[in-house]
Parts: structure tokens; C-alpha cells; sequence
């Protein structure tokens, strides 16, 4: 997969995120994988159609999803993984692969998005109808977050 279907999604993360009160943005590894991505506890997939196809899958465990949904909401203590916290996670899943697909315009590649969906649970995998995924380790005010990329066409 072309670094060109990847950096719209880390320049998505390093423009949304400040703007929700994240200071810090740090880009910490990038592997491939094969179909299946285990969970860490937290997964919310979004589909991807047009010019490029696929899906994008943000992966994170409990306690990062209630760190970033506390952030989300001025600060708020976040103790559950409640509904309020379930949808501010998947809101903001749903603002960064729309700024990705700003991005991607920006570099003439036409996307539209899905609506997010979000599964948790223990120990619970996925499997991708990509062949490869490029799954790239990023931590925001030190939490961690994973995102993993699986485009055909690209």
C-alpha cells in the first residue's frame, strides 16, 4: 500500500486531535498484518467506498476509550464505558476518517465514509476482506491508539 492512502489518516489524527484538547501526538510504529485484528477491547470499523475501498478499523483497550471520552467531554470523570463514553469514542472515530477524507481529496482521491460501529468486549478478534492492513501505533497525550488501514486499490 502507497505511504499516499496513509498519511491522510496520521494528518487526520494531527489536526483533529489538538483541536479536542490532545496536546500531544506521537506516531509510534507502523507494522502490516493479515486479515485478523484482535482486539484490545475497543474496536469501531469504518467503511470506505470510491476511489479506493475498505475499511478502517481504530482500536484501543478500556481504559484509553474512557481517558479520551473524559478529554472529549470538557473533562468529565468517565468511570463506565457507558453509552456518553461509547458515543464520544465513535464521534470521534467518525471526525477523523471524515478530515482523512478531506485529505484524501485534497490529493485527488474521491472517498466516502460509513457511519461508525463500535463492538467491545474481551478478547475478540475481526478479520479485514483486505489481504494486508498497515496498522499504525499512535499515542495521543500518551494513550494509546491504534489504527488499522485496509484499502484495495491502493
Amino acid at each position: 500500500m502507497d505511504v499516499k492512502y496513509i498519511n491522510p489518516f496520521l494528518d487526520a489524527f494531527l489536526s483533529v486531535m489538538p483541536q479536542l484538547g490532545f496536546s500531544e501526538v506521537k506516531k509510534q510504529s507502523l507494522v502490516l498484518k493479515e486479515k485478523n485484528i484482535r482486539s484490545n477491547g475497543v474496536m469501531v470499523i469504518l467503511g470506505i467506498v470510491g476511489d479506493v475501498k475498505g475499511n478502517v478499523v481504530y482500536s484501543l483497550d478500556v481504559d484509553s476509550a474512557k481517558k479520551i471520552a473524559s478529554v472529549m467531554m470538557m473533562g468529565f470523570p468517565v468511570n463506565d464505558f457507558d453509552d456518553m463514553a461509547q458515543s464520544a469514542v465513535s464521534e470521534l472515530t467518525n471526525m477523523l476518517t471524515a478530515t482523512a477524507s478531506m485529505n484524501f481529496a485534497n490529493i485527488g482521491t474521491n472517498i466516502n465514509i460509513s457511519t461508525p460501529t463500535l463492538m467491545f468486549g474481551e478478547d475478540f478478534e475481526m478479520k479485514m476482506n483486505i489481504d494486508k492492513i498497515i496498522s499504525v501505533s499512535l499515542t495521543v497525550n500518551n494513550i494509546p491508539i491504534e489504527i488499522n488501514i485496509g484499502l484495495e486499490n491502493a
